[in-house]
């Protein structure tokens, strides 16, 4: 359980003084019981983990990115597996007004917008062992541009008089072959481009996948701009067309769009796989169809479940820009997205991502990124089959209790007495405690 060997590969990116620091500091937070935050990890660190020491880490600007990338590649990465990319943004509730990138996001979690800061993660997934690791964590900081209008309400205009109907004259057709990426969609490139040119030495990919919020054109174009292809959902109420095969006018347009798709009556041609499981009836279906806002038509896979009870019908439409991409390996890609959640999940609960309390920029980045950077570190651990650890909390329960039967040896090998137990027992008891009193034990 030597961390300080596993961050080896980071001496070519730090000083050896930060690389001791950090693995000083993944020890205390593995170790740890109660909120992450400076003053508690410098409580439960090792000789050299003073409080100050801490401070001056998180105040310290680190290459997180190159950092991600080199410990994957070392340690978690296996060139016989496929992986895929994913991403997705996760938000953390924080109050005052102080801490840099502070506003208002939408949290999924609780379904509603909060006050907090926002990170978008960008992970590497394994599809064989279908765990996600992250690469990429970035913070959304909104300017004043993309914040929302004044609450205070505006003066009504009055109505313009309506234009009249159809097209109006000299207009041209929309290229949607361009691409204009919104705010949004720019961090999330700039993420993408820096992705690609860390994983350019050691692995390719292929794929994208990202939630319904980013079924759309653009969204497509920017993955496609970075040699990538994307895998999306769309609304359900999208308008989708069948390619048009009849006989064209001798006049006019070209003809493009077939019948409009009715989702609650598909044709059978498409259907790739029924099953049944009780009183659900659950239908595949999977074409190449157009929709208006796509420049090329989109591989699309219709998932419809049917309750013959009920007689309720529901359907979710997820698309690939790859035509060529089988419906099996599509739906299975898009759920491996949902991998990325549990990332978040153990970020949170797990390695404080919820607990700091930095306000600075350079604090604010660093606590997000080694919660992070914990995540792969506990992925290695638990990888590990020495340690037989199943998951997190067995980790950290191995790691606190080693530390507690560490202190005891320390004096019970030395001075194996009763008043000797007596001073374990007060030392152990103290650890982790906020106000710790020196006694006058023999060092060590």
């Amino acid at each position: 359980m030597d961390i300080l060997s596993l961050f080896a590969c980071f001496k070519l990116l730090l000083p050896n003084v930060s690389v001791r620091q950090l693995a000083l500091i993944a020890q205390a937070i593995l170790t740890m019981t109660g909120r992450i935050s400076m003053l508690g990890i410098s409580r439960w660190a090792e000789k050299g983990g003073s409080y100050r020491t801490i401070q001056r880490f998180f105040a310290t600007v680190l290459p997180w990115n190159e950092m991600f990338s080199k410990f994957f590649e070392t340690h978690l990465f296996n060139p016989e597996h496929e992986y895929i990319v994913a991403g997705d943004e996760t938000v953390v509730s924080k109050s005052g007004k102080q801490t840099f990138g502070i506003d208002r996001f939408f949290s999924g979690l609780k379904g509603k917008v909060i006050k907090g800061l926002s990170f978008f993660v960008v992970s590497l997934v394994d599809v064989s062992e279908r765990k996600s690791y992250p690469i990429l964590v970035a913070q959304t900081v909104n300017n004043e541009v993309q914040k929302p209008a004044s609450k205070s309400r505006k003066k009504r205009q009055p109505k313009k008089p309506k234009a009249n109907p159809g097209r109006p004259a000299g207009s041209l057709n929309r290229d949607k072959t361009r691409l204009k990426l919104s705010p949004e969609l720019l961090r999330i490139n700039e993420l993408l481009v820096l992705l690609v040119q860390l994983m350019r030495g050691f692995i390719k990919v292929r794929y994208l996948a990202m939630d319904g919020h980013f079924g759309h054109p653009q969204a497509v174009l920017m993955a496609k701009a970075n040699g990538l292809e994307l895998i999306s959902k769309l609304r359900k109420d999208a308008a989708i067309f069948e390619k048009y095969e009849g006989k064209q006018n001798e006049k006019g347009a070209t003809k493009k769009y077939g019948e409009r798709l009715k989702y609650d009556l598909l044709p059978t041609r498409y259907l790739q796989k029924s099953e049944r499981e009780n009183e659900t009836i659950t239908n595949y279906y999977q074409g190449r169809f157009l929709h208006k806002e796509f420049a090329t038509e989109i591989n699309v896979v219709i998932i419809v479940k049917i309750n013959l009870k009920t007689k309720k019908l529901g359907h979710a439409i997820l698309f690939a820009s790859d035509a060529q991409l089988g419906w099996e390996k599509l739906l299975d890609y898009y759920s491996l997205r949902f991998q990325i959640e549990f990332n978040f999940r153990d970020a949170k609960q797990h390695f404080g991502l919820e607990d700091f309390m930095t306000t600075t920029k350079v604090g604010v980045e660093n606590a997000a990124n080694l919660s992070f950077l914990m995540v792969l570190l506990s992925a290695k651990l638990v990888k590990n089959g020495t340690e037989k650890c199943v998951g997190i909390n067995d980790l950290k329960t191995r790691f606190r209790g080693i530390k507690y039967a560490v202190l005891a040896l320390k004096r019970v090998v030395k001075k194996p007495e009763p008043i000797l137990m007596k001073e374990i027992i007060e030392e152990v008891s103290r650890l982790g405690s906020i106000y710790q009193t020196k006694t006058a034990t023999s060092s060590v």
